[in-house]
Formats: structure tokens, C-alpha cells, sequence
């Protein structure tokens, strides 16, 4: 790593904004060393400028290896088990191959000095033959033609022979003639490389201190010969020499706690994904009813005194509107449930950020949805939840009637594909789902008009590709439009409407509880003029709500304009349909849910206390 370049490439990327909140860049390397200081701005996280100098600079670097090898004269890829055997098989060629090579190299020296030997035996008659010899080839020949007499040589060769593995023959150059060396009557032949070194030898190899040099040079080549040999022999002796040579180098080049590296070399590199290049914050997530989702910081909602006007969380068409609002980190996640009863995976920091007058982009397009597949609920997992805890549950309803729990925990591997969060009959479809803690009730609607609350605790949790148990008996044709998880909160009441355009808001309290898998109880008067039940939902007087046709056509009214009526009563006019038209379903408008959250800024309100302009 050169620093120069570290530093031009940071700076690059500061200029770029590619790299945010480093206000200033100081190098303070001297003699003792490299040092350079990051400076970062306030409210900066250090952890996520740092991990993105490790991805956007050499500041972190990793190598990739190649992993193909020729095996049988062929390149393959290779695994890391594959490739360590086939490393091993070729350090052991090497290995046998340098031993066999040196086992040469080892007899041949022991042949030159057997020949040297005879020639210190016989000094006298080798140096009167080669006297008299005109040239050194007449020379050689002659010396070659004789048969000489050496009790020290016959000595040396029976102990070498005593000592070597395989006897006479281990420690005779390979290829030498039988006609050479020494013969059954103990007399000795010399070969062409022996006379041909003791015409070469020096007068100082006559003396006794050489002679007894040659002996002693000529044991530890035997000695070596029987080496090499059992080296050979013995397969498990060269892994110990390919394991002691690895060793010998982890010595010499390996990192030593004496001399620490200045770069530290990690056996397992962390691979940096997106996410650790996300900074945590607080996000507004909004999914409008045509299925657009988008996310805004929630510093852009500030709070405001009693009175405000407050902000618009998205920009919707006339036919749209902001369906489901919620706060998570831009690190937690949040579950999508298809009504093909699949569940998919989604980091709020992947929802597309936009402003408050962009729509946002659509969900569908965000997940391998199947032909006809529909998102219908989205479960954001905040806080604790984040971490998929096996105490918390998720609660679903299909519109046969179908009810299923499942603890979070098995919802904790996402694939991106996503995966069954319930198994369906053939004709059946996810209605509903929600987080619970297994000691809520749980309410279904059909739309024949019947209502049943149970304990949660009567539906043991299942695994994900369970199918369910009944939660609610139905008639023929009938379905379960709503499935609603009652809360502590007496004060809310249930807002149930019918495809006439009628409809009633009923205290919760009124909602006894009964077993589960019963037909349950009447939820609103069902009858000629009402029709069928199409929506129900949790409401409190302060609520809005929009009510929609199939006609397309909307109409926006507040929850405290319908008056609260017992169940059996067949409710008021919620919306005058036009002849032909039938109300199709309604939601809570919840759009301004956000606006209690972030800081309190005096710039919203005037001296007199009074609401000042909305400020963008």
C-alpha cells in the first residue's frame, strides 16, 4: 500500500461525496512511523466511515487465488481440500524425485572413492604404471586392465554391505558393469571414472591424514546411501521431510511476535456487505394502498406544538393513499407476506428513499413475485424484534377460516426468493397477518357477517410449511374477510362495513370471548339491504378512514361522524353508492401518524403561541 495514493483516493472520495463525514485528513508520519488521522464530523458513526474507507480504498485489501492446477496434464479447478492434495502429491515427487537424485550423486562419489582407495593400497605399482605409460589414455588403460589387491578396501565394502539396506548392489552406481569393482576372488577392477580421478589426484592425497580422510568420507556416503535409501522405502518419512520443510519456512518468513507485521495478514477477511456502509437511523417508511413504498429520514418530521398543520408523509393520486406507516432503523427488517402465503425479506434501508411529494416505487417490483401474487401485509420488525426472538409469534388467517402461529425464530434465514410462510388448500389465500406475543385475543370477520375472539393461546405454534388449524367455522360460500389482534386498549372500537355502503362502529367490549373454530357471533345485522360484509378494522374516534367502491370511486370521512351501535343492529349509511356500484373495502387513513415524533421546533410556532406556516 503506498500512503500517497491512500491518501489522494480518500480525498478523491471526499470531494466526490462518495464518502461522507470526514471534515479533515492529517498526516502525522515521522521517523517512528506512518500514522494519518481521520477527522470526522459531529454525529458521524466512526464504525461506518471506517468500514467504507475499507471498501472504497486499499485500506483494507484482499487477494483472490487461483485455484487451478494441472493434474494428469490437464487444468482444473480445484476446492481447498482438492488443491492441498494435489500441493502434497507434487511435494512429493519432489521430494522423491531430489532423493533418488542425490542417492545417484551418493553412489557415484562411493564408487570414486573405493577407486581411490585401491590406488592408496597399491601407491607404489599405480605410480610405476603410470610412469611408464607415454600418454594418460595408455595410462588409464593399463590401470584398468590390472586386478588390484586392497585388505582396506575389501574391509570398507563388507561393513557397507553389513550396514546398507539390499546389500553390495545399493551402493553400486546404477548401470556399472559386473565387471567392475570388487570381484569374488577379492581382487578389485578399477572402472573409467575411477582411473580416470586418480590420474587427476594431487601428491597430497598420499598422506596418512588424507588416507584416513578418504575412510572416513567413505563411511558417511554409505551412511547417506542407507539414508536415502530407507527415505524410499518408507512413504511416511517423506511427509515428515515436506512437513519440516514447510516449518522452516513459516521460521524464516512467517510473522514473528518479535517483529510484528506493519500490515496485519488475517486468516479470515471480513467481506464488507451494503449494510455495513449504512449508517443507523430512523426512517419513515409509508406503503401507500396501491402498493408504492418509499422511506424519509424522520428528521423531516418535526414536531410540533398543539394545533400544527402538520406535513404530508407522501405524494398519492387521487385514487391512492397512504395505506401503512411505520419508524424502523435503517437495519431492521421488515416481513412482506404474499397471499400466495409466502413471506419475502426487506431491509429498510433497501426501501428507495424519496421526498414528501414522491409516490415512492412499487413494492411488487422489489420481490420474485409469482404471476398474480400480491403483497397484502407488511410487518416491520423494530427493536427487539429485530433479532427474530423464538418468545414472539407471527399470527395468520387464510380466508377459508385457516389459523396458523409460527414462532419468529423460523422466519430468521432470508432468501431471496422468499420462502412458505403457511401452506394453502387449493382455492384458499392469506388474509391477514400480524406480530404477537402469544397472550393477545384474535378476532375474525366473514363476510356473512359473523364475528368469533379467542385466546392465542389456543393455537399451538407450528412449524413455517404447517397448514393451520380451524379458527373459524364458515358456511358454504362464506369467507374470512379481516383477521384483527384485540389489544388492551378498551377504548378502541370495531368498524365493520357491507357492500351496501352500511356500516357501524361497535365497542370492543361487546366482543366476548369464545372458543376457537365456532361459527362466533353476529358482528352486524346481515340483510337485504346490507348484503355482505367486505372489511372490518380496529378504529378510534379520531381516525379517518376512506371508503372505497368498485367503481373507483373514494370518499374520505372521519371515524367520530358514525355513531357507535350494538352488534345486532345493521349500522348507518357509510357512503351513498350510485346504482349498480358496491362498496368494496375500507382502510384507516394514516398518513399523520408520524408527526409526534423527532424534536421540538420553536420555528413552528409564533409569539403568541398560535401555529405558525408549516415550514418544508
Amino acid at each position: 500500500m503506498n500512503k500517497k495514493t491512500l491518501l489522494e483516493r480518500i480525498a478523491e472520495l471526499v470531494h466526490e461525496k462518495k464518502i461522507e463525514g470526514i471534515s479533515h485528513i492529517q498526516d502525522e508520519s515521522d521517523k517512528s512511523g506512518m500514522r494519518v488521522v481521520i477527522e470526522l464530523k459531529r454525529g458521524e458513526v466512526p464504525e461506518v466511515v471506517l468500514n467504507n474507507l475499507y471498501k472504497q480504498t486499499q485500506l483494507q485489501d484482499t487477494f483472490g487465488i487461483n485455484m487451478v492446477a494441472l493434474i494428469d496434464g490437464q487444468p482444473r479447478l480445484c476446492n481447498i481440500k482438492q488443491l492441498l492434495d494435489v500441493f502434497l502429491e507434487h511435494r512429493r515427487e519432489v521430494v522423491t524425485r531430489r532423493t533418488v537424485f542425490e542417492l545417484r550423486k551418493a553412489r557415484e562419489r562411493g564408487h570414486v572413492l573405493e577407486g581411490l582407495a585401491v590406488a592408496l593400497a597399491n601407491i607404489d605399482e599405480f605410480i610405476a604404471t603410470i610412469k611408464n605409460s607415454p600418454t594418460p589414455p595408455v595410462a588409464k588403460a593399463a590401470l584398468m586392465s590390472k586386478s588390484w589387491d586392497s585388505a582396506m578396501v575389501r574391509d570398507m565394502l563388507s561393513r557397507a554391505e553389513a550396514d546398507t539396506p539390499g546389500g553390495r548392489a545399493a551402493y553400486r552406481p546404477e548401470g556399472l558393469p559386473a565387471s567392475y569393482g570388487l570381484q569374488n576372488d577379492g581382487l578389485y577392477r578399477l572402472s573409467d571414472d575411477q582411473a580416470q580421478e586418480i590420474l587427476q589426484m594431487r601428491l597430497q592425497r598420499l598422506t596418512g591424514l588424507e588416507q584416513d580422510k578418504i575412510i572416513g568420507e567413505y563411511k558417511e556416503v554409505m551412511a547417506e546411501i542407507a539414508d536415502l535409501l530407507d527415505i524410499l522405502a518408507h512413504p511416511e518419512r517423506v511427509t515428515g521431510i515436506i512437513g519440516g520443510e514447510l516449518s522452516a519456512l513459516k521460521q524464516e518468513f512467517g510473522q514473528s511476535k518479535l517483529a510484528e507485521r506493519r500490515s496485519v495478514i488475517e486468516r479470515n477477511a471480513l467481506e464488507l456487505g451494503t449494510e455495513d456502509l449504512i449508517t443507523p437511523a430512523d426512517m419513515v417508511v409509508t406503503l401507500s394502498h396501491t402498493g408504492y413504498i418509499k422511506s424519509q429520514a424522520l428528521s423531516e418530521y418535526r414536531a410540533q406544538r398543539r394545533g400544527g398543520r402538520g406535513k404530508q408523509a407522501a405524494q398519492t393520486k387521487e385514487d391512492d393513499w397512504i395505506d401503512q406507516l411505520f419508524i424502523a432503523n435503517t437495519h431492521d427488517w421488515i416481513l412482506c407476506f404474499s397471499d400466495r402465503g409466502r413471506v419475502y425479506w426487506l431491509k429498510v434501508w433497501e426501501v428507495p428513499q424519496g421526498s414528501r411529494n414522491s409516490r415512492g416505487k412499487p413494492i411488487v417490483n422489489m420481490f420474485p413475485l409469482q404471476p398474480g401474487e400480491k403483497v397484502t401485509v407488511v410487518l416491520p420488525l423494530t427493536g427487539e424484534f429485530r433479532s427474530f426472538p423464538a418468545d414472539h409469534f407471527i399470527f395468520m388467517s387464510t380466508a377459508l377460516g385457516t389459523v396458523k402461529k409460527t414462532a419468529l425464530d423460523e422466519f430468521s434465514n432470508p432468501r431471496k426468493a422468499g420462502i412458505i410462510a403457511v401452506d394453502l388448500d387449493e382455492g384458499d389465500f392469506l388474509i391477514g397477518a400480524a406480530l404477537t406475543d402469544g397472550k393477545h385475543d384474535v378476532m375474525l370477520f366473514s363476510d356473512g357477517g359473523k364475528a368469533v375472539r379467542f385466546d392465542e393461546d389456543e393455537v399451538r405454534p407450528l412449524s413455517r410449511t404447517a397448514r393451520g388449524v380451524r379458527g373459524m367455522q364458515l358456511e358454504p360460500g362464506q369467507n374470512v374477510i379481516a383477521m384483527l389482534v384485540a389489544e388492551q386498549d378498551q377504548t378502541q372500537s370495531v368498524l365493520t362495513a357491507t357492500e351496501n355502503g352500511f356500516g357501524k362502529r361497535t365497542s370492543i367490549v361487546e366482543y366476548t370471548r369464545h372458543g376457537r373454530g365456532t361459527k362466533g357471533m353476529i358482528a352486524i345485522q346481515q340483510s337485504e339491504r346490507n348484503g355482505r360484509v367486505v372489511a372490518a378494522t380496529l378504529v378510534r374516534p379520531a381516525d379517518e378512514i376512506m371508503l372505497i367502491t368498485d367503481k373507483g370511486v373514494l370518499v374520505r370521512t372521519r371515524v367520530s361522524e358514525i355513531r357507535e351501535l350494538g352488534r345486532a343492529t345493521q349500522g348507518v349509511t357509510l357512503i351513498a353508492l350510485d346504482d349498480g356500484s358496491k362498496l368494496s373495502g375500507l382502510q384507516r387513513i394514516v398518513e399523520n401518524d408520524a408527526n409526534h415524533d423527532g424534536a421540538t421546533d420553536g420555528d413552528d410556532t409564533d409569539a403568541t403561541g398560535g401555529s405558525g406556516p408549516e415550514t418544508p
